[in-house]
């Protein structure tokens, strides 16, 4: 294993705004940002020296030498690029990690979740279908994240289910914050579960268990008293007919049943070690089946679409192309082609719309071992906060 050098080393190497010249760590040698993403500013910084965030000193040295090369020691220029969408988004995962992480031992933490929940719901909601793209084109390198990026991707999908089945505004926000807290207690748990490639073992089954309930007492120890977003938590394993855990209760609230079918797919459409993604029709398919056809899901499944924005599908006319806006209100999906009919990419990533017969979606892609990762700035430009 080569040599790591903590993040604080080599701040002479970064600068907000720049692409990172090396990979960033985390202490046990797991994936937090790829080279060529970017720190977004000196609170980010400080959450990933609080990880113990680090570098690959084969890496880091090589960085020198080419800054050394290229600059001819002159300062390096931050960028002056105007952050995107996408860049807010990728501060919430670090913004919502220093929560989650403070959750418990903070008494007056509680005003700054709540605000934390109602700024997502307002950046999600400017862009839903970029949101679903980030939950189905996942980083497949990024499991150090895993509770993070599942917290943030199941949020997305409460929130679209809840205003499917027309909730009002408050307990669209109990729903979201119950989302996004849910698995307080097992942040680090689930970066380790994601990765690893033997199945749980009995310590990690019992923790599992109990982290409904200790979710639940961290958020209440730190000042949450929203019963709605409070129960939520604590049941979003039970399942009618007494099925779930960790109380093996019958009697399952709404916003609990929406947020488990919510966890539940959002899961089986993310990579872990043990099993690849499934695709979203198999994993929409298996969620109508465990929940027999019930509304909550139908509503869900309506809600995200067959054909999900970051979905590979083949169209009529033999291109292969990514989903970038659901089918909704009567307007057909919109999809960015990536192949032509041959297999060769396709330049400058047309729009199909697929109203037209020709560009109509033929199914979804089975085969997506080919398919280069495809970053949602190529899909939909920088997109403004």
């Amino acid at each position: 294993m080569s040599e790591r050098v903590p993040l604080g080393r080599v701040a002479d190497l970064m600068a907000p705004g720049r692409p990172l010249p090396f990979r960033v760590l985390d202490a046990q040698g797991r994936l937090l940002l790829a080279a060529g993403q970017t720190i977004q500013d000196g609170d980010q910084l400080r959450l990933l020296l609080e990880r113990g965030a680090c570098a690959d000193l084969v890496e880091v040295e090589e960085a020198r030498t080419r800054s050394a090369a290229e600059a001819a020691g002159a300062a390096p220029v931050p960028s002056q690029r105007q952050r995107t969408w996408f860049d807010h988004y990728e501060r919430e995962i670090w913004t919502l990690d220093d929560l989650l992480r403070r959750c418990g031992r903070d008494p007056a933490l509680a005003p700054q979740l709540d605000a934390f929940v109602g700024a997502h719901i307002e950046r999600v909601a400017r862009q839903f279908d970029a949101a679903l793209f980030m939950a189905v084109r996942q980083d497949h390198g990024r499991t150090a994240l895993y509770a993070l990026t599942h917290a943030l991707h199941t949020a997305t999908i409460v929130l679209l289910t809840s205003r499917q089945l027309g909730w009002d505004a408050a307990r669209e926000r109990s729903a979201v914050a119950a989302a996004l807290t849910m698995n307080a207690s097992t942040v680090e748990l689930q970066a380790r579960m994601a990765e690893q490639s033997e199945p749980p073992s009995a310590k990690q089954k019992a923790q599992i268990h109990a982290h409904p309930h200790l979710s639940a007492q961290m958020l209440r120890a730190s000042g949450v008293a929203d019963a709605d977003w409070l129960t939520a938590v604590e049941d979003h394993h039970e399942r009618a007919g007494a099925q779930g855990y960790p109380r093996g209760s019958g009697e399952v609230g709404e916003i609990a049943r929406v947020l488990r079918a919510a966890d539940v797919y959002a899961a089986k459409i993310s990579p872990r070690a043990l099993r690849a993604p499934l695709l979203p029709q198999v994993a929409a398919r298996q969620l109508f089946q465990e929940e027999q056809g019930g509304p909550l899901a139908g509503a869900l499944i309506k809600a995200v679409g067959i054909y999900p924005p970051g979905d590979f599908v083949t169209l009529k006319n033999g291109e292969v192309g990514v989903v970038a806006l659901r089918a909704q209100g009567g307007a057909a999906a919109q999809v960015m082609a990536l192949l032509d009919a041959r297999g060769r990419p396709v330049a400058g990533t047309p729009r199909r719309d697929t109203a037209d017969a020709a560009c109509a979606i033929a199914g979804t892609l089975a085969d997506r071992s080919r398919m280069a990762r495809v970053l949602p700035e190529q899909v939909y430009g920088l997109l403004e906060p």
